[in-house]
């Protein structure tokens, strides 16, 4: 399934810019301007900046002259309006009407035989339709889509900056598409095996014995007890770096702490 994002007239290059950024990070990369403010947007300084890093999504952009030329090849339209029209495409949430789309639930178009009371098949092409930042989008515009898709908002306060729109969208449109798995930014924890354990109890023993805090002539069962904590706890491998370390500062104050030994008397 084909996805694109078409933004009709749009009037400021940073927008521009900013909507690339917001289709990449949702992995997203055919975009289509018609009839732009500046016919150079796609190089003006502020859309490169805003872009940030999204050069490859600016590099395969197209601009037309028509919407009609933006549609070619796309059989499903989503028009975002928030303002109410007299007529025209349902209006639903991003969430509703994708899965409803996809789950192929769609009610047929009013004007669409009687038998055919739901849409059963997935489009192959999804268009996504953005209004300039002036006027929004125009009726005739939204009355040719099959949707108007409404970003639930605040009811006091519903106005989007274009970007911030474009991004909403591509999210919901992503995850209902699958979405992409959250990798972790630390590597997994690796747990200390039973080897790494004996040797910093064997390492703890020796330090507690260097403190006083153990008598080797009668241990009783402080290292079993020791063992049997740490089996429980299932301490990581950093955790065994960091035990050692406690171990070896101890030993170190403890040699600080001895006696000097006295000299031997010059003969």
């Amino acid at each position: 399934m084909q996805s694109r994002f078409i933004l009709i007239q749009p009037s400021h290059a940073g927008n521009v810019g900013a909507t690339a950024r917001a289709m990449k990070v949702m992995g997203f990369d055919d975009l289509v301007l018609v009839d732009p403010r500046w016919p150079n947007v796609l190089r003006r300084q502020e859309t490169i900046q805003r872009a940030s890093g999204a050069l490859d999504v600016l590099d395969k952009a197209r601009i037309v002259a028509t919407l009609d030329e933006a549609l070619d090849g796309m059989d499903h339209l989503c028009a975002t309006a928030m303002t109410p029209r007299d007529f025209g495409p349902p209006t639903r949430s991003p969430r509703a009407h994708f899965e409803m789309l996809l789950k192929q639930e769609l009610p047929a178009q009013a004007d669409a035989a009687p038998e055919a009371d739901l849409v059963s098949k997935i489009p192959e092409g999804v268009a996504f339709l953005f209004g300039c930042e002036r006027f929004g989008m125009a009726n005739e515009d939204v009355y040719r889509s099959h949707v108007a898709l409404s970003i639930p908002t605040n009811p006091k306060f519903g106005s989007l900056n274009l970007a911030a729109a474009v991004q909403l969208i591509a999210y919901e449109w992503r995850m209902a598409l699958g979405g992409f798995a959250v990798e972790a930014s630390t590597p997994p924890p690796v747990r200390a095996d039973a080897r790494q354990v004996g040797g910093m109890l064997a390492h703890w023993e020796q330090a507690l014995v260097e403190i006083g805090f153990l008598d080797p002539e009668a241990p009783k069962k402080l290292m079993p007890r020791l063992n049997q904590l740490f089996n429980r706890a299932q301490p990581l491998q950093e955790e065994i770096h960091i035990l050692r370390g406690i171990a070896k500062a101890m030993s170190q104050v403890a040699a600080k702490a001895k006696p000097a030994t006295e000299e031997e008397p010059n003969d």
